[in-house]
């Protein structure tokens, strides 16, 4: 049975949202990445911005974090942390999504640990070699006064530690996805190719 939704976690700089995009452009199906986002600012009230950080940062690293967000806002947003709130509602549209019935990709956000217990689902990690993603974060992204090193080890450091706090479960442990592909080894359109045909024929 074709898969109805797929999730693609990525490394930084992997090329996982150039693939994830193209994947669902040759299926037909919806693709939701900055979409997801927009529709938590929107119902939250919180920025683009502040709801993107937050979706991959480890809640409490900060002084401010300690002393502010762990308090909660009661009636504002249910007495949790801002972290929380946004991860609660988060979770709600990605469900949203998935129970639309629509076949679609989603790009990042845990969407594979929220919809684990959905039926149809392909959840994705991409891997690169670190050349790799140092060529491609440079090229796309232009260079910055943080070394590209430096910069991918922060972005991922940020997203395992988010995806712990939220769900307990190793960020990138292969047994904890369906499949892993290398993008440096394989190359951008042979993992699109792998994953159309197994999620025609999952």
């Amino acid at each position: 049975m074709p898969a109805k939704i797929i999730t693609i976690s990525r490394q930084f700089g992997s090329g996982g949202r150039s693939i994830a995009k193209e994947l669902a452009s040759r299926l037909g199906y919806d693709y939701y990445d900055k979409e997801i986002i927009e529709g938590v600012a929107d119902k939250t009230g919180f920025s683009r911005d502040v709801v993107a950080a937050k979706g991959e940062e480890a809640p409490g690293r900060s002084v401010f974090s300690y002393g502010f967000e762990g308090q909660g806002v009661p009636g504002v947003m249910n007495g949790m942390s801002m972290n929380d709130y946004i991860w609660t509602v988060q979770r709600n549209v990605i469900k949203e999504i998935a129970d639309s019935g629509k076949p679609c990709v989603i790009v990042g956000r845990s969407a594979d640990y929220i919809l684990k217990d959905y039926d149809n689902v392909l959840n994705v990690f991409i891997c690169a070699d670190i050349e790799f993603r140092k060529d491609r974060i440079v090229r796309l992204y232009g260079e910055t006064d943080k070394k590209p090193e430096k910069r991918l080890e922060d972005k991922d450091k940020k997203r395992a530690a988010n995806h712990k706090h939220f769900t307990d479960l190793v960020w990138g442990y292969a047994p904890n996805y369906d499949i892993c592909l290398n993008s440096s080894y394989l190359g951008i359109d042979k993992c699109v190719d792998i994953l159309e045909d197994l999620a025609k024929n999952k």
